[in-house]
């Protein structure tokens, strides 16, 4: 004999919507026997989130402004949450310093997202780092030629 699934991948609004309020009831009576439903159905909504709410392919400096705006943060706050000074955190947000991996470790945690949306490769307007395709790159030491 077959056994119905009781839950299946989240296919509509309507079908995410129950789900989310089926999740939030389970947390709410925070019983033990209820911790692999409540783990299901976190994974399945959060599958359809990553489907429908994809970030727009921006380069990472677009989208941190873009958070600051919607977070209402201002450059010395953000300094603050990477503990970086304020003239670093100007310099990463004039595209003239590139971010370093505990940079991104540090904004993808605090606006809880993955740390590719801020790791991506975009171009520098510092004349000594814009050869240089990956901002990533932007973190170690240059040779510079002197010519005389």
């Amino acid at each position: 004999m077959k056994s119905k699934l009781k839950y299946k991948l989240i296919k509509s609004k309507k079908q995410y919507t129950k789900y989310c309020n089926i999740l939030e009831e389970l947390v709410i009576k925070d019983r033990k026997s209820d911790l692999d439903e409540i783990e299901l159905l976190t994974v399945l909504i959060e599958k359809y989130d990553d489907e429908q709410y994809q970030l727009p392919q921006m380069d990472p400096i677009q989208l941190l402004k873009s958070f600051m705006a919607e977070h209402s943060l201002k450059a010395k706050d953000l300094a603050s949450i990477l503990n970086l000074t304020k003239g670093t955190v100007s310099k990463i947000l004039n595209y003239q310093k590139g971010l370093s991996k505990g940079t991104i470790r540090k904004l993808a945690n605090h606006f809880k997202l993955n740390q590719e949306a801020f790791n991506r490769p975009y171009k520098l307007k510092d004349p000594i780092n814009r050869k240089f395709k990956n901002a990533a790159l932007m973190n170690t030491p240059k040779k510079l030629s002197k010519t005389a």
